[in-house]
């Protein structure tokens, strides 16, 4: 149950990202280039982060791998 659940909140948080991501893009025309460069490249690396927590909770519940 894990899994789907985890599929259906990164969706989520995904198209919320875009949207605040984008939203403030679009505010950001009226920056010098040097300060538009620095807010794509952190927002382009920003949205990992807060999926470690939950790609961590999903594999919590996995079985332990066999010894064969």
């Amino acid at each position: 149950m894990r899994k789907p659940l985890t599929a259906l909140l990164l969706l989520v948080y995904l198209f919320a990202y875009i949207v605040l991501a984008a939203t403030i893009g679009g505010m950001t025309s009226a920056w010098p280039r040097w300060a538009e460069l620095a807010f794509y490249v952190v927002a382009g690396i920003a949205w990992i982060f807060p999926l470690k927590p939950l790609f961590a909770w999903m594999n919590s519940g996995a079985p332990p791998p066999e010894d064969d």
